[in-house]
Parts: structure tokens; C-alpha cells; sequence
């Protein structure tokens, strides 16, 4: 079993930046591939980031390609994502999910733990 808690959200004008952290524990931080999902009302939830168990692969959606950096300490068992140059458009629920998959997905079906979610809003 695995927790997480996100937190780090809150309310940004367009152009700003938000670091949203992801705290795990339980199973063995370090195995797990780790994503960022967002969810806007009315909409599906999607895929932001995710990073492998190691660091060393990363993958974004296009549309937050070079705004946003996942990252991870696995000693701290914790997970980042540094969101730069924020838009109206970004504006949603942020989910921290975790997998034990060996490689990154960008599905939500293939991760089997998540977070409550905290709440992005960016104003215009």
C-alpha cells in the first residue's frame, strides 16, 4: 500500500510559478514510477509528467513541455514538480500518482496509487 499527499497548490497570476510536492509512504519509495495528473471540471484527467524510479527517464505532455520539471528524492521520498510560466489553461486539480510498472505511462489506468489532489488556479 502506498500513501501520497500533495500539497503546494494554490492561486497564481498568468506568468508565475507554483512547486507542487508529493510526499510517499509505505511501499518502497524508491521502486516506484511516478506521475503528475491534472483533471479541470468538466474534463478527463490527464497526463502532466511522470518520472522513472531511478530519475533518469522523464516524459511530459506537449503541453507543458519546457514549463514544467518533474523531479523526485528518493531519500526523501518525494516528489516535485516545478511549474514555470503558468497559463490560465493550467488551471485544474493536480494528482500525484504512483505505479509499479517498470517503465513511465501516461495512462491513468496503469497507475494504481493516487493522491487527493490540490487545486491550481491561475488567474489571467
Amino acid at each position: 500500500q502506498v500513501q501520497l499527499v500533495e500539497s503546494g497548490g494554490g492561486l497564481v497570476q498568468a506568468g508565475g510559478s507554483l512547486r507542487l510536492s508529493c510526499a510517499a509512504s509505505g511501499r518502497t519509495f524508491r521502486t516506484l514510477t511516478m506521475g503528475w495528473f491534472r483533471q479541470a471540471p468538466g474534463k478527463e484527467r490527464d497526463f502532466v509528467a511522470a518520472i522513472s524510479w531511478s530519475g533518469g527517464s522523464l516524459q511530459y505532455a506537449d503541453s507543458v513541455q519546457g514549463r514544467f520539471t518533474i523531479s523526485r528524492d528518493n531519500a526523501e521520498n518525494t516528489v516535485y514538480l516545478q511549474m514555470n510560466s503558468l497559463k490560465p489553461e493550467d488551471t485544474a486539480v493536480y494528482y500525484c500518482a504512483a505505479s509499479m510498472a517498470w517503465g513511465i505511462d501516461v495512462a491513468p489506468v496503469s497507475y494504481k496509487y493516487w493522491g487527493q489532489g490540490t487545486q491550481v488556479t491561475v488567474s489571467s
